[in-house]
């Protein structure tokens, strides 16, 4: 595994209790930064912080709803009284409905968009302002998706999902443009098919939908990816800790794949 050398930077993970947001969390401490594990569950948070010290790595648990822009603003204040200064925005935080379009209501769209979207905003600009004020620029890396690219298909029912990850793809190109002046680093991750919780309930979501098993609808979904597995949530955290290296000091407003060949065609 490479290594890079963050042990002088500060990383905040959003949505970091568990799945992809731990392993980031875990991976960038591993490289030497000190981390702020930011969760809607404040147990999570704490569960993960643990590890990282366990580990001897420097971490503070956050109980934080990116959907709150007085969280947002407090999750950076407080990272910054503990560790001196912010470098890493992590946005990672993210939610999943498996609603066919003609059913998809108010609450589940505003649920996603809140989150998946509005979340990015909120965290991206309470660390852009810490970071423009400390004056060394820093990185603001969106964990995105494949469904910021293209639609899901139409045995994938995740409208809303899809909308909002399009929005934070947008978001996120668009923050790149005018926060590179400020030596900013802005930059989307697209991860494939992970083995998470999150991929359980959409998987039993639409094998209920369908009338299947969770068996057949998983073995359709392994079907696309060439290289004969789901992708681990190590193997994001990997192009994470790539992305917030001197490694990747000239890559602005990009989106990185690790889909493992599943969606060639965007």
């Amino acid at each position: 595994m490479p290594t890079y050398e963050l042990a002088s930077q500060v990383a905040i993970v959003s949505g970091a209790g568990q799945g992809m947001g731990r392993a980031i969390a875990l991976r960038l401490a591993r490289e030497g930064a000190a981390v702020a594990v930011a969760d809607i569950d404040s147990e999570s948070a704490m569960r993960v912080a643990a590890e990282i010290e366990a580990e001897g790595g420097g971490a503070l648990a956050l109980q934080v709803d990116v959907t709150s822009r007085a969280d947002t603003e407090r999750m950076v204040a407080e990272c910054a009284a503990g560790f001196g200064r912010v470098d890493i925005m992590v946005n990672n935080a993210g939610v999943l409905a498996v609603t066919p379009v003609l059913e998809l209501d108010d609450r589940a769209w505003d649920w996603q968009m809140n989150v998946n979207a509005k979340g990015v905003l909120y965290c991206s600009q309470a660390a852009a302002r810490q970071m423009i004020a400390q004056g060394e620029g820093g990185r603001i890396i969106t964990i995105a998706s494949t469904a910021g690219k293209i639609p899901s298909g139409k045995d994938v029912p995740i409208a809303g999902y899809v909308a909002s990850k399009h929005a934070a793809v947008g978001l996120t190109k668009q923050m790149a443009l005018e926060l590179g002046r400020y030596d900013i680093l802005v930059n989307c991750v697209f991860p494939g098919i992970v083995e998470s919780e999150m991929l359980q309930v959409v998987h039993g979501e639409i094998a209920k939908l369908e009338g299947v098993s969770e068996e057949e609808i998983r073995a359709r979904a392994l079907a696309t990816v060439p290289l004969g597995y789901f992708q681990s949530p190590q193997k994001v955290a990997n192009m994470v800790a790539f992305l917030c290296s001197s490694d990747a000091d000239y890559s602005v407003g990009s989106v990185f794949d690790v889909t493992g060949g599943a969606f060639p065609y965007y």
